[in-house]
């Protein structure tokens, strides 16, 4: 992982926040100098809250900066995006959740989601390069939408076949290429 030397890797967790075996937290317990978005105490559906904590963590990192983010987490670094200024190196943005679209079961609705300020989600494009990693049968998301987000962003999109929502209900735990995009990412910064 020479090519993370002079880097900080930041994970930015969906809104299920960290799950001890999810992809994203098996692979910062692999990479020196990476640091994850703190879990929120109150307002955990509140979007405004959850891009201050992206925010913050970010304030707490001298140094250049990769975001790897994943479902609500793409959410959060591109609403964070479209409100600040650091440069970012790069981000990979891992199995994004269409919160526009009615979610399943379990999830928040729809009306909850807009009442917490999570719509619209921001169309502009990102101020970094970046990858969107996207699912062919993600439950929170269809492929046509994500494909439209990644045009939109700016962002090169990776089809990832079909691996769910890419978390350990699909069976990710661990997940290795997320480092190949991470790499490919930092020959492109």
């Amino acid at each position: 992982m020479d090519f993370l030397a002079d880097t900080t890797v930041l994970f930015v967790p969906g809104l299920r926040d960290h799950v001890p075996e999810h992809w994203q937290t098996l692979l910062q317990a692999q990479i020196p100098n990476s640091r994850s978005v703190q879990p929120l105490e109150h307002d955990k559906l509140s979007r405004a809250a959850r891009v201050a904590a992206l925010d913050e963590a970010l304030a707490e990192i001298d140094g250049p900066v990769v975001l790897v983010a994943h479902s609500a987490g793409v959410m959060i670094t591109v609403h964070w995006a479209a409100q600040h200024h650091r440069k970012i190196r790069a981000a990979l943005l891992a199995a994004p959740a269409d919160l526009e679209n009615p979610m399943p079961a379990g999830y928040p609705t729809h009306a909850t989601l807009d009442e917490h300020g999570w719509l619209p989600i921001p169309r502009r494009p990102l101020p970094f390069p970046s990858i969107v990693g996207a699912s062919r049968n993600d439950p929170l998301a269809r492929f046509d939408r994500v494909e439209q987000m990644a045009r939109d962003w700016g962002s090169e999109l990776v089809d990832l076949g079909e691996v769910g929502h890419l978390n350990p209900a699909a069976g990710y735990g661990e997940w290795p290429y997320a480092m190949t995009l991470v790499e490919r990412l930092m020959r492109r910064a």
